[in-house]
């Protein structure tokens, strides 16, 4: 039970924190393992960098189609994977224009946080998981997604017939 409730304040701190001057919370690898594994609903993750010009085309169709599905109980959340030297400065001058909420992943070896996530991870971004635990739904993608795709693969997660 205690457990339960710290996982539910956890996530509900993570998503709820206001964005104006947010600030991307250092995570390691093992802290999105929790999230994934105690998610209690239809979750996604996306994994981004400043530098990734992809990755910055799609954050507006995950914060649309977050705020148009969120009654549903969709939750979002925004993973940088930018180099150390990029972090505080970079990611959270980023996440403040853009007002959004990240996290800011804090581990340098790919071979070891990928597999992880997915064992087919390359490492490649932008990468998305979508996670619905209890569903037993989780879908990984490699590759950038436009808005209509998005919002396809939400339709799936959130299990809504077209």
């Amino acid at each position: 039970m205690i457990r339960t409730l710290f996982t539910f304040i956890t996530i509900c701190f993570l998503f709820a924190v206001p964005v104006v001057g947010q600030q991307a919370k250092k995570v390691k690898i093992a802290y999105l393992e929790k999230i994934i594994a105690e998610s209690k609903g239809p979750l996604i993750i996306n994994f981004w960098a400043t530098f990734c010009k992809p990755c910055m085309e799609e954050i507006p169709h995950f914060q649309k189609l977050q705020a148009k599905y969120g009654k549903d109980g969709l939750q979002l959340l925004f993973v940088s994977l930018d180099m150390q030297d990029d972090y505080p400065e970079k990611v959270n001058s980023f996440i403040k224009k853009k007002k959004m909420a990240s996290t800011w992943l804090d581990e340098t070896n790919a071979d070891y946080f990928c597999p992880k996530i997915d064992q087919a991870w390359s490492g490649a971004i932008p990468a998305t998981l979508f996670i619905n635990n209890n569903r037993h739904y989780r879908k990984f993608i490699e590759e950038s997604l436009s808005e209509e795709v998005l919002e396809k693969h939400i339709r799936r997660l959130l299990n809504i017939t077209p």
